[in-house]
């Protein structure tokens, strides 16, 4: 069970990181400034922050038209997902 809170807690703040940066990148799209790279964007969603991804997507609607960031964040989230019922299915049943 120990195990299940550390990574939730890895993966909610590589999640809050990861809207922060979506955030940042639309604040400098506004005022036309270097912007976060895509690869950037993108592997924080895949690994860890497909929430914060999806967050950033929704609330800011940002980078809304590009599927890969659809997809990337999306299977992002969803593999967060398995691996906490992964880790909750086996603290359930080692205790």
């Amino acid at each position: 069970m120990v195990l299940l809170k550390i990574v939730a807690i890895v993966l909610g703040a590589i999640s809050a990181q990861t809207l922060i940066l979506y955030i940042a990148d639309k604040i400098k799209a506004k005022m036309g400034a270097w912007r976060i790279k895509e690869k950037t964007l993108l592997l924080f969603s895949f690994f860890g922050g497909g929430l914060g991804g999806l967050l950033g997507m929704f609330l800011l609607r940002h980078k809304t038209r590009k599927l890969y960031f659809w997809a990337v964040n999306i299977i992002g989230f969803l593999l967060q997902c398995v691996l906490l019922i992964y880790l909750f299915i086996r603290a359930k049943f080692l205790i």
